[in-house]
């Protein structure tokens, strides 16, 4: 059977960013607007005043200090609360193709690979642009690449469904390499006026080059095994889609963006990714001693703290789990890859490690690999 690995990644991060206290400052006179606006029905008791979010508040839920975001003029504009993303006409490449495109090249010259090498083309992500034609198909045409391409979307799942779904492939002979890519404007679809919810996410690209291990470069990682698991869930949801046009309250009702019930969400989690892991250890042969480090979904401090010392029956020091969730906030599909991709280069041959998402569905995956050479 052919052996697939990941030969390489690859990451984009805008050039703008947007700390808590710009966001605050923001959400709190956006709310000031508000209960202005609604203080004859405040007064009548009708309707609860917005109350004030805080720098404390929000790195004591989330840990989070800062995102970077494809733009932050809209953000923080307590007139408008959400992104400013003019609408490309259709002789142009779209935003989320040209990002992943950027993280895509960087993987593609990291690996040594010419993009006519790539077979095929996977875009999995939380939020696709449009319904068609597919993402990952304008971005495989951006590249030049020769082959196939499809959308794939678990939520903040889809970049290690992805890693499975692109090793699969390698292992079946149907491609020799799949360039897996992870493009997340996550700021178009977060409500900035949910005091609960406004700071969780940034916006980023990522790219994993997965291959066959004869034609990998001498430095690559030996994907041991990979496992997924799914479980609906209410908790997390966006109903935004095209079928949105067709209902009386359209585009602007609240829950055409992301909502989630946290508390509901983090007790229900953190012990199922836990098992899963453990399970996936055992199934293995593997130990916890046996992981270098742990990749894990950047999606909330507290949640990694706690499925880290599940796992490792002690608290994991910042080099066994470490975080980028700070400086990045949640980017969805792409937080765990990040991980991999800023804290990996100092790990050596034999070195194992374990990259894991989970999030919205429920959804979550695991991929434990070793450095090889």
């Amino acid at each position: 059977m052919i052996t697939p690995v990941i030969s390489a990644t690859g990451l984009w991060t805008p050039a703008q960013s947007v700390s808590n206290a710009e966001l605050v400052e923001s959400f709190n006179a956006w709310a000031d607007k508000w209960n202005a606006e609604h203080a004859a029905e405040i007064e009548a008791g009708t309707l609860e005043p917005k109350t004030h979010s805080s720098v404390e508040f929000i790195e004591k839920a989330s840990g989070i200090k800062s995102r970077f975001v494809v733009d932050k003029t809209g953000i923080v504009d307590p007139d408008m609360m959400r992104p400013n993303i003019p609408e490309r006409p259709n002789d142009q490449i779209s935003v989320l193709a040209e990002i992943a495109v950027n993280a895509a090249r960087e993987a593609l010259d990291r690996a040594g690979r010419d993009p006519k090498d790539v077979d095929a083309v996977l875009c999995a992500a939380s939020n696709m642009q449009r319904g068609y034609p597919a993402m990952a198909v304008e971005i495989q045409d951006a590249l030049g690449i020769d082959g196939f391409g499809f959308d794939m979307n678990v939520a903040c799942s889809s970049a290690t469904f992805g890693i499975q779904t692109g090793a699969d492939f390698v292992r079946s002979g149907s491609a020799r390499s799949v360039l897996m890519v992870n493009p997340e404007i996550c700021s178009g679809h977060l409500n900035f006026t949910d005091r609960d919810s406004h700071f969780i996410f940034g916006d980023v690209a990522t790219a994993v080059l997965i291959e066959a291990e004869d034609i990998a470069p001498a430095e690559h990682w030996k994907i041991l095994g990979t496992h997924l698991k799914t479980q609906f869930s209410n908790n997390i949801r966006n109903n935004f889609g095209f079928l949105n046009r067709c209902a009386p309250d359209g585009i602007g009702a609240e829950d055409k963006l992301f909502v989630q019930e946290g508390r509901k969400v983090f007790k229900e989690v953190v012990p199922m990714v836990a098992k899963m892991i453990i399970a996936e250890l055992e199934r293995l042969e593997l130990e916890a001693p046996n992981l270098r480090r742990m990749w894990l979904h950047q999606a909330n401090a507290n949640m990694n703290r706690l499925i880290a010392s599940k796992v490792l029956g002690r608290e994991a020091t910042p080099d066994e789990s470490p975080t980028v969730l700070d400086t990045y906030a949640n980017t969805s599909s792409a937080g765990s890859i990040i991980a991999f991709h800023k804290h990996s280069d100092d790990m050596v041959a034999g070195d194992k490690g374990l990259i894991c998402s989970f999030g919205a569905g429920y959804s979550a995956g695991t991929v434990f690999v070793e450095k090889a050479a």
